[in-house]
């Protein structure tokens, strides 16, 4: 799996799905727990991952959707 977005905002992260569903990428909210454990302060972003051989297309659909400031960078 392939990190593209690291936050707290869970509407960043529901549309960011929405988005992978629509183009049959499986994606995966990783740390949902351990932001609960921490009792939702916000300390503990959670991490937005997608399949590694279709991380550069998640990429370009985030991109194209408004959200390449939320991208992490790209690995080289």
């Amino acid at each position: 799996m392939h990190e593209l977005i690291r936050t707290n905002d869970p509407v960043l992260l529901s549309f960011a799905q929405s988005l992978m569903k629509d183009a049959g990428i499986h994606c995966l909210v990783a740390d949902q727990a351990m932001s609960v454990l921490e009792g939702s302060l916000g300390m503990l972003p959670r991490r937005f991952l997608v399949e590694e051989e279709r991380a550069d297309q998640a990429r370009r659909i985030l991109v194209d959707a408004g959200l390449g400031n939320e991208l992490r960078p790209a690995r080289r």
